[in-house]
């Protein structure tokens, strides 16, 4: 018999003890006739396996014999499954793979095993926003990181320059639904969107990789560079309080509370590629924010309100030009999940929203 077929019969006489011809003809997808076979093989071979006749008969372990193949610990095998969990429901191999593992697992773990599997789901589809394909050049991309083939590549950089060039894929990485090739080039270590990758095809020449290589920490030496990059510019700034998650949202990472200020209103230190950037962002802020220093934002600043004076210069909404929120308290959503309309009439105040409790 195939040493898969093997595998997988141990494995599910395992799970559940004993079990028919027919089901194992069934799991394996197999004939009965195949099956039935390869259990007298397994018999014969010295497997400790036996079969009971007559009613509620079958094929069973001598003695409960084991055949561990997983190694884990409980809380190994609910950490595996809660991460890979979430993938089964969109992968079917990852789903077959999981099916398998759990029928390795001892059987005092494959209860909790299994609710961690079911625990959690992920949508990576942000609200509002289309479901979105992996990309194809992904699947090719990995299955040379995994054969260690070298990899032809025409890309586009930044600048929109397409060049063509041999590299060593290292491993690639999926940040916020886009994709990272992180591979080794004659000018050492560097890292290329996917999304600007016009074409990949193997070399057939072996790749060549760094024994210490992590992908990981490379990884994290990648955002750090990134991330330096995308804060050049920095300014301090006077915002009430309330706000400050707001600016912690839309600055991430490059949003530093520093203390309040006199008047109670919270000091924070924001970060940019430019002070260009800095200015955008914090524009449509309008007086709610503050800018300290340096000068050279607060000028941003001042020209982007200037522009927008002599654009609009005497236009008024009224009647009919009126936003629907000017007049009926439209509220967004800040999950995103949906927005509730807030009715009230002209010059009187709410007494609930409706649907609210």
């Amino acid at each position: 018999m195939r040493a898969d077929r093997l595998v997988a019969a141990l494995l599910l006489m395992q799970r559940r003890g004993r079990v028919t011809a027919a089901e194992l003809a069934e799991e394996l997808d197999v004939s009965v006739a195949t099956a039935r076979r390869d259990l007298e093989a397994m018999s014969a071979a010295g497997i400790p396996v036996y079969p009971q006749p007559g009613r509620g008969g079958g094929w069973a372990l001598v003695g409960g014999a084991r055949t561990d193949l997983s190694g884990l610990s409980a809380n190994e095998a609910q950490a595996l499954f809660l991460l890979v969990g979430p993938a089964a429901a969109a992968s079917g191999d990852a789903k077959a793979a999981l099916n398998k593992l759990l029928r390795a697992l001892p059987q005092t773990f494959r209860a909790d095993a299994e609710a961690a599997a079911d625990a959690t789901m992920v949508d990576p589809t942000p609200w509002g926003d289309r479901d979105r394909d992996r990309p194809e050049l992904v699947d090719r991309l990995q299955a040379a990181v995994v054969r260690r083939r070298r990899v032809r590549l025409t890309y586009t950089n930044g600048a929109r320059e397409r060049t063509e060039r041999v590299v060593d894929p290292w491993g690639l990485v999926d940040k916020d639904d886009t994709w990272y090739l992180i591979a080794g080039t004659e000018r050492g270590r560097r890292t290329f969107r996917v999304d600007r990758i016009a074409a990949a095809e193997q070399t057939g020449e072996t790749a060549e990789r760094p024994d210490d290589f992590a992908l990981a920490t490379a990884w994290q030496e990648v955002v750090g560079d990134v991330e330096r990059k995308r804060s050049r510019t920095w300014a301090t700034v006077l915002v009430e309080a309330r706000y400050l998650d707001v600016l912690r949202d839309r600055f991430g990472r490059h949003c530093h509370p520093d203390g309040e200020n006199a008047d109670g209103r919270a000091r924070v230190r924001l970060g940019a590629p430019t002070p260009l950037d800095l200015a955008r962002n914090l524009a449509g802020w309008g007086a709610l924010v503050e800018v300290l220093e340096p000068t050279f934002v607060q000028a941003e600043l001042a020209r982007i309100g200037a522009e927008l004076s002599d654009r609009y210069a005497g236009v008024r909404a009224h009647g009919d030009d009126r936003h629907p929120s000017l007049d009926t308290g439209w509220r967004s959503s800040s999950s995103g999940a949906g927005e509730e309309p807030r009715v009230m009439p002209p010059r009187q105040a709410p007494e609930r929203a409706p649907g609210t409790r």
